[in-house]
């Protein structure tokens, strides 16, 4: 199966005369990779003797990398193809056509003008109309019938136009969508090593050869071989399955393949497959990247679910067949996106809305249950109308007139049928608001382009309007609310506290010594300062900013850190403990010429000076650090520089003689102790002067502000009341993480809601924070319900462990600078310049949308509920509608396309920032526009229906009612039709203000959309009046009658100002409409399912009667995931895993609504907390016994504990092994 699966790859077999180029083929290269672990390592000694030996091959330079000669560039892309994987063909325009043509009212509607136009070249023999009954109305002249065709024809056309704009629409929106994909990719640079430099390049640059830096929070974009690592721990999750991470090193497991995470730690690689080549593209190219036969697909994975039935009881541990179904498991949901493949985006754009945001999308559940309610109604409306016409000219025709049926009048009675059954048809399509769809679409896509030059990159649509419903924001500090410019401000050295940086001759020679070596090596090779990109700028610092400080810190004090980095490079370190969350710290071992060994470490100060016993004096001599001393420290300096918000880094070091031996390394504890401090430093991160103000601005907007952040309290809390986040006077909680989770734990560990609910409302500042910390507020804040409102709570992240924390928050902001790869992954908008006061341009974008769309309603709703009655009455009392079937669609067409476009592209204001959240249950129609909506519809039928049963008095003109069948257009009708457009164009000025403002022209300048569309329309209709003629049933009016018109539709506006001058309040019988679903109305069992999806799922059940389109596509996803997720749950152990965003095992429960496991921890053998996930272990130690059962709950998801109740029994006392399949399935079932 290895290489037969492969022939069909694009430039993957590599021709031969490129053999004697490198000094190893294409196919060497991949059945390596194929391999894992020690057979990996075996395969490399066997055919290369060692990685050296490879590089050598593949003609780089482990040390300085590739020439990055652009000739040696385009031979590798030639011989080991390029990084990139074709994305899948967009649909093109006619398979949007096509899929806008299912729309059930235009079938109806073309299947009505078809048999219209049929029947209108029928000519009868002869029949003498008198004999079919005088409904037909008198004989009619040899033109007119020939005009019979006409109504047919326009229809169509009408349905044309309808069909182009929506399709157009569709691919505006994707072309726009893969604009925005390609957009995130291009910003997507990794770090390389070209001719000794280290550069960032695209990702698709990347070339096989290349030797590649790979760090803390990198999603890698190639498979490559490890050429150099410390600590290196990757998360192969999204490839295997399997949630431990795994470590990585030269001896053990050097292979590293794309898609997959770095968790910890940093090293190089030597790339050695890249695009379609790398396992990742492998998958994508057996899915075939182009497959768009869902059917073939999911017959595909049912063949593939049965080999695994029959291969259950082997356990091939090593072999590719099995790593090959793990991949194409993976690759079944298209999950690695940092390739440059859109499908694979778009794919997961779709299955992410789907899945993880069930319940986010407010306005889509709302709107859903609405348009379904309209709909039916219409549909209702539109079946009385045709019954009525039907018995009205039945008993007219067969008993008032008395007429026997005649085989030759049966054309003109049918024909009579018809006409009736497009005027129902009519009424339902005015009735069926399907610009409703459309209009948020164009809303979202509107906002989401314009948020681009904000500095927001969304990357799933409903985020946006999500924002607006914002009640919390959880933010970091770092970078956030400050500049992340970090500086080296004052310094405690050699017994003295300097409060600013001292001059270099005031430290003793031995310190500054040990000073500088330790900066040099002690921060991330990666990190450094570089030279202002403009004269007399700020340096440029690149890398982690807290080490750019301590870099700095060296250059202020004359030191060159670059020269010790060339004296001792990567390769020399000996050992590197990189900084995680666990450790708070970050240690480098060097060994020294003797065999000794000298330790270098930084960190936390509070965390480190516990871990010193020495401290080096104004002599440069080391003298004892006992606690007392310690406590003396953290009074007289480190709280000191802490109140002033300065954050505390504490520099140590310590040696190992040789005398000892080499010493346990992998024991950390016993390593990082016994140290001696050299200094400690505060280091300042100067607040963002537009913060305060952002903040301010959502105070008043009924948003809260809270800061989750890893520094200490006194920090913490010197920012926030810079920010204003605190204010003097107020009763406001500032905790630290332990104190945190010693109130919301109970006696046994266990995380309770009550507790949190008692703590949150008043939380401001949550300091020295662990990620699952930040999670565990932002499920507490969520799942609460003291509040009558569901909090929507808004996070940033910029780590690999904010990971669970975005993920579980109903928006993720990620930041596009500092951020990592797998935050970006898991978060909904990119803040592009990683600062807080777009947050507020977001909020003040989602609140727009949701106006716009509130806006369109209330002008939609006016036209609708005038429309159908106008259509019902004239129907039922003049046997005709007043309004023709084309003028209908015309008016459907400005009132759906044109004003969705008009209303929905309305700019934001800052008075949006003046009101409250609307919370999850508000109604899309309040009550204003309730009055609105109905204080205009009484005004319009009042003119419609004077000017439809008076109209010929007052103008004396023809009276155009009990017209016959093919009469010619009547002026008494036109003018009626003009009037009601007219009034519409006015209306929709009117709309633009949905809560009741008495200026509806305020800002109407500022949309220059919503100006031209208004025009246009009108001379669009001055154009269907006058020249329209038959199809349109129109006739030419003079210019008194357009005055008339025009004065009645201007009325509107003057009729706009009595009724907002009626107060709200005093009208008790409005109802409102358009609610989220509430829970009350959901059936119990169907409750739990629903647990995780409340809000569409509700809608989507009564839409099976597929009346609006856009659903449609979103079922078919959901049975395609539906299969893979079954197909993958007799494989996989842990459900929520495949993803490679759900970044922790802990957290995976957040990934998926179908299956979740509640608790995936007893089947992870505990390790010790060294190794252990790197959110776990605080809680981990806390709870050392061994977990019972329902386990004493790491998921911060005690809240969920009844569904503890199914998985009891499938967890043995023993945990069953994580591998075997059997397992995984009970768990699942």
């Amino acid at each position: 199966m290895a290489n037969n699966s492969y022939s069909g790859v694009k430039n993957s077999v590599a021709e031969p005369n490129h053999d004697g180029e490198f000094g190893v083929s294409l196919n060497d290269l991949r059945s390596l990779m194929e391999l894992r672990g020690a057979e990996g390592l075996f395969k490399i000694q066997e055919s290369f003797a060692d990685v050296n030996g490879l590089c050598s091959r593949l003609k780089t330079s482990p040390v300085d990398g590739l020439s990055g000669q652009p000739l040696d560039i385009d031979k590798r892309k030639e011989a080991f193809g390029q990084n990139f994987i074709p994305p899948k063909k967009p649909k093109t325009f006619l398979q949007l056509v096509w899929e806008a043509l299912q729309d059930v009212t235009l079938i109806i509607l073309e299947v009505a003008a078809i048999v219209s136009l049929g029947l209108s070249f029928y000519k009868p023999p002869d029949s003498d109309s008198k004999n079919c009954g005088n409904a037909a109305g008198g004989v009619e002249d040899e033109g007119e019938a020939e005009a019979g065709w006409i109504e047919g024809a326009a229809i169509l056309l009408s349905v044309v136009c309808v069909v182009l704009v929506t399709a157009f629409n569709d691919w505006s929106k994707e072309k726009q969508f893969r604009g925005l994909q390609s957009r995130i990719e291009q910003e997507q640079k990794f770090t390389v090593v070209r001719g000794g430099q280290v550069i960032p390049i695209p990702v698709a640059e990347i070339v096989v050869g290349d030797v590649a830096q790979i760090k803390y929070g990198d999603l890698l974009p190639a498979d490559g071989v490890l050429i150099q690592g410390n600590d290196l721990k990757i998360d192969e999750s999204s490839l295997t399955g399997e949630s431990d991470h795994v470590k990585k090193s030269m001896e053990k497991d050097p292979m590293l393949l794309s898609g997959t995470h770095v968790m910890e730690g940093s090293g190089k690689m030597v790339v050695t497959a890249v695009g379609v080549n790398s396992q990742t593209g492998i998958i994508f190219t057996l899915l075939g990247a182009g497959e768009d036969d869902e059917d073939e697909e999911e017959e595909k994975k049912k063949k593939e679910k049965e080999k695994k039935k029959e291969k259950k009881n082997k356990k091939q541990d090593g072999s590719v067949e099995n790593r090959k179904k793990a991949k194409a498991q993976d690759g079944a949901a298209m999950e690695m996106q940092p390739l440059n493949s859109d499908e694979a985006a778009e794919g997961e754009e779709k299955r992410k809305s789907n899945m993880s945001k069930k319940e986010k999308s407010v306005l889509q559940g709302k709107l859903t249950k609405l348009a379904v309610q309209i709909g039916k109604a219409g549909l209702v409306m539109s079946a009385i109308t045709v019954i009525i016409l039907v018995v009205l000219f039945v008993v007219d025709t067969f008993w008032v007139q008395g007429l026997p049926w005649e085989k030759e009048c049966t054309p003109v009675y049918i024909q009579f049928f018809v006409k009736f059954f497009i005027i129902g048809v009519t009424v339902l399509v005015v009735a069926v608001p399907e610009g409703l769809p459309l209009a948020v679409t164009i809303s979202l896509a509107y906002s989401v382009k314009k948020m681009m030059k904000d500095n927001n990159l969304v990357r799933h649509l409903d985020a946006c309007e999500t924002m607006g419903n914002a009640t919390a924001i959880c933010s970091d500090k770092t970078g956030t609310l400050t500049m992340n410019r970090m500086k080296v401000v004052q310094v405690n050295i050699a017994d003295k506290y300097y409060k600013k940086v001292p001059e270099p001759d005031l430290i003793p020679a031995s310190i500054m010594e040990l000073l500088t070596v330790g900066i040099s090596v002690n921060c991330a090779y990666t990190t450094k300062i570089m030279s202002p990109e403009k004269e007399g700028g700020l340096n440029r610092q690149v890398g982690n900013k807290t080490e750019c400080a301590l870099l700095g810190f060296a250059v202020d004090l004359k030191k060159d850190y670059q020269a010790i980095r060339n004296e001792i490079p990567e390769e020399k370190l000996y050992k590197v403990y990189t900084f995680n969350s666990v450790r708070k710290s970050m240690s480098t071992v060097l060994k020294n010429a003797d065999g000794s060994f000298r330790m270098f470490s930084k960190g936390a100060s509070e965390i480190l000076l516990k871990k010193c016993f020495k401290v080096l004096t104004a002599t440069g001599e080391a003298k004892v650090f006992r606690p007392r001393d310690r406590d003396d420290m953290v009074k007289k300096v480190i709280e000191p520089m802490a109140s002033e918000g300065l954050r505390t880094i504490c520099l140590a070091y310590r040696d190992f003689p040789v005398s000892e031996g080499e010493p346990d390394w992998d024991n950390e504890n016993d390593i990082l102790s016994r140290l001696t401090c050299l200094c400690v430093v505060g280091i300042e991160d100067p607040v963002r002067p537009e913060v305060p103000d952002a903040i301010r601005k959502c105070q008043r907007a009924g948003i809260t502000v809270r800061m989750v952040t890893g520094d200490n309290l006194n920090t913490a809390r010197a920012i926030a009341t810079k920010c204003g986040i605190l204010q003097a006077g107020d009763d406001f909680l500032c905790l630290e993480g332990k104190e945190f989770n010693r109130r919301i734990r109970n006696e046994k560990g266990e995380i309770e809601q009550e507790r949190i609910d008692k703590i949150w409302p008043k939380l401001r500042v949550l300091a020295r924070s662990s990620p699952t910390d930040k999670h565990t507020l932002v499920k507490g804040i969520i799942d609460s319900t003291v509040l009558e409102k569901r909090q929507v709570v808004a996070v940033t992240g910029d780590g690999t462990n904010d990971g669970p924390a975005l993920k579980k928050a109903d928006v993720g902001f990620a930041m596009g600078i500092a951020g990592t790869d797998v935050a970006k992954e898991a978060s909904d908008i990119i803040l592009t310049d990683d600062n807080f006061s777009s947050i507020v341009k977001a909020v003040m974008w989602g609140r727009n949308v949701y106006d716009s769309i509130s806006k369109f309603l209330q002008f939609q709703l006016t036209v609708n509920v005038v429309a159908v009655i106008v259509a019902f009455t004239g129907a039922c009392i003049t046997q005709d509608s007043p309004l023709k079937a084309v003028q209908m669609l015309w008016v459907n067409l400005i009132m759906d396309t044109f004003a969705s476009l008009a209303l929905a592209t309305e700019p934001p204001t800052e008075s949006l920032l003046l009101r409250k959240p609307y919370g999850r249950n508000k109604p899309l129609i309040s009550r204003t526009m309730m009055k609105n909506i109905l204080g205009h519809g009484v005004y319009q039928l009042t003119i419609i229906f004077t000017l439809l049963f008076a109209g010929e008095k007052i103008f004396d003109i023809d009276s155009g009612r009990n017209a016959p069948l093919h009469s010619p257009p009547s002026e008494h009708y036109t003018i009626v039709f003009n009037t009601f457009v007219l009034m519409q164009l006015f209306n929709e000025i009117n709309a633009r203000k949905i809560h009741g403002e008495r200026n509806v022209f305020e800002g109407i300048f500022n949309n220059l959309i919503f100006c031209s569309i208004v025009f246009g329309t009108f001379v669009i209709q001055i154009v269907i009046v006058q020249f329209g003629g038959k199809p349109f049933s129109c006739v030419g009016l003079n210019i008194e009658q357009w005055l008339w018109c025009v004065f009645l539709g201007f009325g509107c506006l003057l009729w706009g100002q009595i009724i907002s001058s009626i107060p709200t309040s005093r009208l008790k019988f409005l109802k409102t409409a358009g609610h989220g679903t509430q829970k009350e109305e959901i059936p119990d069992e169907e409750l739990e399912e629903l647990d995780d999806m409340e809000e569409i799922d509700h809608a989507e059940r009564e839409l099976r009667r597929g009346q609006i389109l856009w659903f449609r596509g979103l079922n078919r996803i959901q049975t395609q995931i539906r299969v893979v997720n079954a197909f993958r749950s007799s494989l996989s152990p842990y459900e929520g895993l495949e993803k490679p965003e759900s970044r922790s095992s802990i957290h995976n429960f957040m990934t998926h609504p179908e299956f979740r496991i509640e608790d995936s921890e007893p089947h992870i053998p505990l390790i010790d907390d060294t190794d252990a996930e790197d959110d776990a272990p605080t809680k981990r130690n806390a709870t050392p016994t061994p977990p019972p059962p329902p386990s004493p709950n790491q998921n911060n998801n005690a809240v969920d504990s009844g569904i503890h109740l199914f998985l009891d029994p499938s967890k043995p006392a023993t945990p069953s092994t994580p591998g075997s399949p059997m397992h995984s399935l009970e768990t699942s079932l």
